[in-house]
């Protein structure tokens, strides 16, 4: 239904949360090289458990192999903590793609003027950005709430 798309994830153990998340809603992840960590590490095994054989992944060598695997008029929407509008505030698509930048520094300027930039508020104090994982989860059940996907499943 959805694509969740990890640009240069740099922390094994958030990837797994997130694959744990997409094997629990049946969503296809992607992960964009280069990867903070090696693929297979421990941490990233540990963090997935035994999700990882119901998770739907595909591993693009670069951010440009990504770029060519996108259907004409396939949608992005670029999760950051740095444009105004919020995720809640877009309507989302079955098929869209919600795309999530690194952990250290988001995504970069070149990616952010090409797709449009969502936001999830952060109304406390301090704080540059949520934890990848939960950025993911937040967002994810938002596209997938306002597409109807909870009849029957809980939500």
């Amino acid at each position: 239904m959805f694509k969740v798309v990890l640009y240069q994830p740099e922390i094994p153990q958030n990837a797994g949360n997130i694959a744990r998340t997409c094997a629990a809603t049946g969503v296809e992840l992607h992960l964009v090289r280069p990867l903070g960590f090696q693929w297979g590490s421990p941490k990233l095994k540990r963090a997935g458990l035994d999700y990882w054989s119901e998770v739907d992944y595909i591993l693009h060598d670069s951010w440009q192999a990504f770029l060519e695997t996108l259907p004409q008029g396939g949608r992005v929407w670029a999760f950051s903590s740095k444009v105004p509008q919020l995720y809640t505030e877009v309507q989302y698509r079955a098929g869209d793609y919600l795309l999530f930048g690194p952990e250290s520094r988001g995504l970069p300027p070149e990616v952010l003027e090409r797709f449009p930039g969502v936001t999830i508020p952060m109304p406390g104090r301090g704080g540059r950005s949520l934890n990848l994982a939960v950025a993911v989860g937040v967002g994810l059940y938002e596209a997938l709430r306002q597409v109807g996907w909870g009849a029957g499943h809980g939500i």
